[in-house]
């Protein structure tokens, strides 16, 4: 299994050029390779988006608490429903998703059971807002490879101005 955490606050023509770099790096794994991304907007929707165009089998975690779905926040209700489209496997979780530290605890458990990792990450060090960084020290520490995606042109929105991917994201 492949997965792929990253920064959530990238401009609008970045997000195009990591939906490149995504289709890349799909290629050239086996074809048996299967996606995993925690359920949202942003980057797990490009992502679930790549692996399925690159015909590839995705796995989304979704939040569960007490044995039962556990909703989501209301700005990533139409990404949840397309990658629930998407999916051929759903794993439940336990995790709250409003919360960032059960948040970072899911992806820690999503990286645990991935044999790879693509990172959406410009090497900035982790901040209260931004985990990347420790998920990319979490698998390496785990010796799980990780690619690091940030390509050329790449860029962040300046605090609090982020451009989360939703359902319209670039290339649909």
């Amino acid at each position: 299994m492949i997965a792929a955490v990253g920064h959530a606050d990238l401009t609008a023509d970045t997000w195009e050029l990591v939906r490149a770099e995504l289709r890349k790096s799909l290629e050239g794994l086996p074809q048996d390779t299967t996606g995993l991304v925690r359920a949202g907007a942003g980057l797990p929707l490009l992502f679930g988006r790549a692996v399925r165009e690159a015909g590839r089998r995705l796995v989304v975690l979704l939040p569960e608490r007490s044995g039962v779905f556990a909703g989501v926040p209301p700005r990533d209700r139409a990404a949840h429903r397309e990658l629930l489209a998407l999916a051929e496997g759903i794993r439940m979780l336990p995790f709250d998703p409003l919360d960032r530290d059960a948040c970072v605890s899911a992806d820690e458990q999503l990286v645990s059971g991935c044999g790879r990792l693509l990172a959406v990450w410009d090497g900035s060090p982790s901040s209260g807002r931004d985990a990347t960084a420790h998920m990319v020290a979490y698998a390496r520490a785990r010796g799980i490879p990780v690619e690091v995606v940030w390509p050329t042109g790449a860029a962040r929105e300046p605090a609090g101005t982020a451009l989360s991917l939703s359902a319209r994201a670039p290339g649909r």
